[in-house]
């Protein structure tokens, strides 16, 4: 059942408004393994998606906000058209040369390309809110894109993306012809151009799934698999979530980085050696597969874990924060006012010394006192406090000057 907020938005799960199964049997039967199939009387949801982004809400993108590129790419015929056939200067006050012109937009689109508004979770207010919801759920940074596609028409060719998507069709029908990977699980720079070949072979092929989606419709695929999509007898209006993906190869490529500590590893072949020939390198790949083999027996999951922090916290950003509010807020607090942790926000809170700890957050690093550890905790357990309820301070004055410091930081945010 769908149970509007105050601001208008669906406060379910945000997987269960693109998967009516079970998450647990999702995440064993079919993320990462086989596409799924969800209708739209199966997620009871009244309207559909289109309180996430509308024909209305697209008209507005296109016309009245400015868009620049790269937030619109136009492809006709599966061909991606250069941007300066549909930019151009803003007029006074705003010459800058690379926006979305919407006359131009106009006549590409009655002549059959297809409009992909893209990062669209940095754009509109309610994807914005719900990619962060959803995002969160699923632990791992994802990026929104729109397809608005002329009646019949096809935008691009068939194809594989290197990340899982969740298809959700917001108006008008689209039929998806859906093909086995030519290659499973593809890494980001396994790109499906390599392979057009024989992707193309096999797109000649009986689909694994022909299907077409009406309004409300959603579908998920994992990375690697085929597909193509047309408009049927009307324009059509889809939303992309993609899911960017963290592979064993990654943990490959970090056990790597570590591994130059070893010495071994960091010898320099013999002198004279000539690398074309296998014989010559037969014997030093042997060592080095031993020292490599060796110091795999010592790597340490906490460096490993320090590593793949760095590298996946700062693809996902944290709910929005409005600085003029959030300043104002922090300037009139008082200990009966409520305070949160900043949705989707990526901590982690150690001690640095026997007087210190230190808050790890994407970028940067904050220092406290360490009698302060039990409230800056607290405050980032994911409930709304109030103020003068934080744990392990001896007065108000002291749970103020907090606050105000972990709402200056954009830790915090008004509740």
């Amino acid at each position: 059942m769908t149970h509007p907020t105050p601001d208008g938005t669906d406060d379910r799960p945000a997987l269960s408004r693109v998967i009516a199964a079970d998450p647990a049997k999702f995440a064993e039967a079919y993320w990462g393994r086989q596409p799924l199939l969800t209708r739209a009387d199966e997620l009871a949801g009244p309207d559909g998606f289109l309180d996430l982004l509308s024909p209305d809400a697209v008209d507005e993108l296109l016309s009245e906000r400015g868009l620049r590129t790269p937030f619109l790419r136009v492809a006709d015929r599966g061909t991606v058209l250069p941007a300066a056939r549909f930019t151009g200067s803003g007029g006074a006050g705003a010459e800058i040369g690379d926006q979305v012109v919407d006359d131009k937009i106009l006549q590409l689109y009655a002549d059959g390309a297809t409009l992909v508004l893209q990062g669209l979770h940095r754009l509109w207010p309610p994807l914005i809110r719900y990619a962060g919801r959803l995002g969160a759920e699923l632990r791992r940074p994802l990026q929104v894109n729109a397809y608005l596609t002329p009646a019949g028409n096809k935008g691009f060719a068939t194809h594989y993306d290197t990340h899982d998507v969740f298809v959700l069709q917001v108006d008008g029908t689209k039929r998806w012809r859906i093909h086995e990977p030519v290659l499973p699980e593809p890494l980001e720079r396994q790109a499906w151009g390599g392979r057009a070949d024989e992707v193309g072979a096999v797109a000649e092929g009986p689909a694994a799934l022909d299907v077409v989606l009406a309004p409300g419709d959603a579908l998920y695929l994992p990375r690697g698999w085929l597909h193509s999509a047309e408009a049927q007898g009307e324009r059509s209006l889809h939303l992309t979530f993609g899911i960017r993906s963290l592979t064993r190869y990654a943990l490959v490529e970090e056990l790597l980085g570590l591994a130059a500590a070893d010495q071994r590893l960091r010898a320099t072949l013999p002198y004279g050696l000539d690398v074309a020939d296998p014989a010559e390198v037969e014997p030093e790949l042997a060592a080095t597969v031993a020292a490599l083999r060796d110091w795999l027996q010592t790597a340490d999951p906490a460096d490993v874990a320090e590593r793949l922090r760095a590298r996946s916290w700062p693809a996902a950003r944290p709910a929005p924060v409005r600085p003029l509010a959030q300043l104002a807020y922090a300037e009139n607090l008082t200990p009966d006012d409520r305070v949160a942790v900043r949705g989707g926000l990526r901590w982690d809170l150690r001690d640095d010394g026997p007087s210190h700890v230190v808050l790890r957050l994407s970028g940067r690093t904050l220092r406290f006192p360490s009698f302060c550890a039990a409230a800056v905790r607290a405050a980032l357990d994911g409930r709304t406090h109030r103020v003068g309820d934080l744990p392990g301070l001896d007065d108000d004055a002291d749970r103020l000057v907090l606050a105000r410091r972990l709402l200056r930081e954009a830790v915090l945010t008004p509740a």
